[in-house]
């Protein structure tokens, strides 16, 4: 029997005291669990460190990183569990994305390439 996989959404904050190697280390023990427990990376955008809305555990500034991952569902619970023991992850959110979600991602995906696409071409004039 296949399991049916769905594609979501995983945002999660890092403390912002650690060191890049820390966070590199960090982003990628998460994509090394994702694919170890049968999921499929599509795609890891770091977002930098920024300032929080509000404090979380007293600290002001976090490290963004914003992943787009397939997988069964049940790789949630293992994922959410994971990053809720880790010290160094502040928050983290997994969304199950729907059609239409996953139709505006796919859309935006193909709208930042044709940019590129085009700043490219205008440059070689």
């Amino acid at each position: 029997m296949t399991m049916k996989r769905k594609m979501y959404e995983l945002t999660y904050i890092l403390t912002s005291v650690l060191a890049d190697a820390q966070i590199a280390e960090v982003v990628k023990r998460v994509n090394e669990m994702i694919e170890g427990a049968g999921g499929t990376i599509i795609e890891v955008d770091e977002w930098g460190t920024r300032r929080l809305a509000y404090p979380v555990d007293k600290k002001r500034n976090g490290y963004y990183v914003n992943l787009y991952f397939e997988g069964p569902g049940t790789l949630i619970p293992r994922i959410e569990r994971a990053l809720t023991i880790d010290d160094n992850v502040l928050r983290s959110l997994i969304l199950a994305m729907d059609k239409s979600m996953v139709a505006h991602y796919e859309a935006n995906k193909a709208g930042k390439k044709a940019a590129v696409k085009e700043k490219v071409e205008s440059e070689k004039k």
